[in-house]
């Protein structure tokens, strides 16, 4: 009876490994079914891909004749309303809409001043862009900044553009006579200056029919509405045109 009893001891001691041992063998089965599993799932998928990189097929984004950046500050960016509801999206549409098949992309960054523009043109300039439209200054403006430092800077910003390849559209912009007549006036000469200087296109005042309309601006009567960004996208739409055309030659 007690070698009967040690038997069934050591039977009990031995059922711990045994178990363990057990549990480690299912694991490891389930383990290397979800594994074949899903290289099963996978492999059609990468394979395709494969085929798709090797018949150019994996990029189904259509490409463009040409690219347009529209440089500005808040009124660019659209402050206040949706990306798609800023004039840059607008212009877009419009081009693709009278058979011209360009993007414009929208760079526009609210209450940068000519300085900030200045300082990312090399950025603006690595896009690769064939038209860069530039409204910028406006913020100077209304901080009264030294209207020779905002000409000086955009003066740099367009013949930087020039010197990288693009045609430069410049949108001419007035202000408020809030820091008076001389102030104002100097600041309103710098864009035909400019343009003039630098033989590029001008856009004499880019809120034509916009500014200071209560219909076409949001409550604060600085940032254009919906409505009034399709106004200046009707208004930016012929130079871009022209910008087009020079582009070709």
């Amino acid at each position: 009876m007690a070698r009967a009893v040690h038997h069934e001891d050591d039977n009990k001691k031995g059922m711990p490994e045994f178990n363990a041992k057990m549990n480690k063998e299912k694991y490891q089965t389930k383990f290397l079914l979800v594994c074949f599993l899903i290289g099963f799932l996978l492999f059609p998928a990468c394979r395709q891909q494969e085929e798709q990189t090797q018949t150019g097929q994996a990029d189904s984004v259509p490409g463009y004749d040409g690219t347009i950046i529209a440089v500005g500050d808040s009124l660019t960016a659209g402050l206040g309303v949706a990306l798609e509801e800023a004039w840059p999206a607008l212009l877009q549409e419009k081009l693709l809409a009278n058979g011209f098949n360009w993007q414009v992309i929208n760079a526009g960054i609210s209450g940068e001043t000519s300085s900030g523009t200045l300082s990312r043109i090399k950025w603006i300039l690595a896009r690769q862009p064939d038209v860069v439209i530039l409204e910028t200054g406006a913020n100077d403006g209304l901080r009264g900044i030294s209207t020779s430092v905002i000409k000086e800077n955009i003066d740099q910003a367009v013949t930087a553009l020039q010197e990288g390849g693009a045609t430069v559209v410049l949108a001419g912009m007035q202000i408020v006579m809030n820091l008076g007549a001389e102030y104002t006036g100097s600041f309103t000469e710098i864009y035909p200056q400019v343009a003039n200087e630098r033989q590029v296109i001008l856009i004499p005042f880019f809120l034509q029919d916009v500014a200071g309309e209560p219909a076409l601006n949001q409550t604060d009567t600085i940032h254009p509405n919906p409505k009034g960004h399709e106004k200046i996208a009707e208004t930016v739409f012929p130079y871009i045109l022209q910008a087009i055309q020079q582009n070709r030659r």
